[in-house]
């Protein structure tokens, strides 16, 4: 089974791809995949380092305004399109899989232009632009969300989850946790605002570390790269509490969510499979920075069915991100039906869910 595999910048749409392609290596020890990007792209160096032969191919999305770039920009799909073509003829998949981004535009139509079998992957609760544009010319549309079916053909349209949360499934049972220095026996609260962090987020957190010092509850709090040691020049003046473990990032964040009891973070759809799959309760701080505000769609669709509480960034401040906290960690039956909640909505089988569309359209 050859497998092409096309998702670029950001690692929400990366992560899904490199995760369905570890697990279908599970199933299928034989599979063999090609991933097409960009160099400038995240993908560049996430998939060399799963040691996936990558190719590139350059594209940039679209202005949302009338602009010259924009006319580049369609010259550089058609010409990525004509490289796609010789890559895929070159490969010989028996199917193609974009997972977002503007890269997966020229590759996936491209495929579909060879009559290869094509699969696009929606994360979100909403899709970008590129999914709704290959939707019309793909074999099948796998979701995340039932919310994101209305966008989509309706024939083609497959509900699988994210494959990201079959592989934090798998985790189950570590204790990579203690590494960090938690005590396994007490409940702990992971707050995190994506690989980069999130100014708003470290502020609130940064007013309550006092407060959090008497909390019955651990807390592991994970700054972002960018902003770490401005947080830690402030945690120097005031002391860091032993309850507390302060981190830039974590690399391996799917073996530690596991012994985790309350996570607090942005809304990506990579975060919400991972939480749904495991049954976590969360809170949800949607970032106001994105396309179609699609995080607060997302973070709706678990809050709707009381698997987390959601916190606007407008409304974000010390006391609010405190008390909401405190509200689920110091209540243990408000956390337990949260996290039945949550587990009501995952998807842990979501790979193998993936995989047998690639067998059908295999056939």
């Amino acid at each position: 089974m050859k497998i092409v595999l096309s998702g670029g910048g950001t690692g929400g749409h990366i992560y899904p791809a490199l995760a369905l392609a570890r697990e279908i290596k599970k199933l299928n020890p034989e599979a063999s995949f090609l991933y097409i990007g960009t160099e400038k792209g995240l993908e560049s160096d996430l998939v060399r380092r799963e040691g996936i032969p990558f190719e590139a191919i350059e594209i940039t999305g679209f202005k949302r305004s009338l602009s010259l770039e924009n006319v580049k920009t369609i010259m550089r799909f058609l010409t990525g399109v004509s490289k796609s073509k010789k890559l895929l003829k070159q490969f010989k998949p028996d199917v193609v899989i974009g997972t977002g981004g503007y890269v997966c535009g020229p590759v996936v139509y491209a495929a579909s232009r060879l009559n290869v079998p094509t699969i696009i992957h929606e994360q979100n609760s909403v899709p970008g632009l590129t999914n709704k544009f290959l939707s019309r010319y793909v074999s099948k549309v796998a979701i995340s969300f039932e919310e994101s079916a209305q966008f989509f053909p309706k024939e083609k349209v497959i509900l699988t989850g994210n494959p990201r949360g079959s592989e934090v499934v798998s985790h189950i049972g570590s204790r990579a946790i203690e590494s960090l220095g938690i005590d396994s026996n007490k409940p702990v609260v992971l707050i995190f605002g994506g690989s980069r962090g999130a100014k708003a987020i470290n502020e609130a957190v940064l007013k309550n570390i006092e407060a959090l010092k008497d909390k019955p509850y651990q807390v592991i709090y994970i700054t972002g790269e960018v902003h770490y040691q401005s947080v830690k020049d402030e945690l120097d003046l005031v002391g860091t509490p032993p309850n507390i473990i302060v981190k830039p990032f974590i690399h391996n964040m799917p073996e530690i969510l596991p012994a985790v009891d309350l996570v607090v973070s942005r809304a990506g759809a990579t975060t919400i499979a991972e939480l749904t799959a495991l049954g976590i309760a969360s809170i949800l701080i949607p970032s106001p920075y994105v396309t179609n505000n699609h995080q607060e769609k997302n973070a709706q669709a678990l809050v709707a069915d009381g698997a987390a509480m959601m916190i606007k960034e407008s409304d974000l401040n010390g006391n609010t991100l405190l008390k909401t906290i405190d509200d689920i960690m110091l209540d243990g039956e408000k956390n337990k039906m949260m996290k039945e909640a949550a587990k009501r909505k995952g998807m842990p089988d979501s790979a193998r869910r993936m995989f047998q569309i690639i067998k059908d359209l295999k056939r």
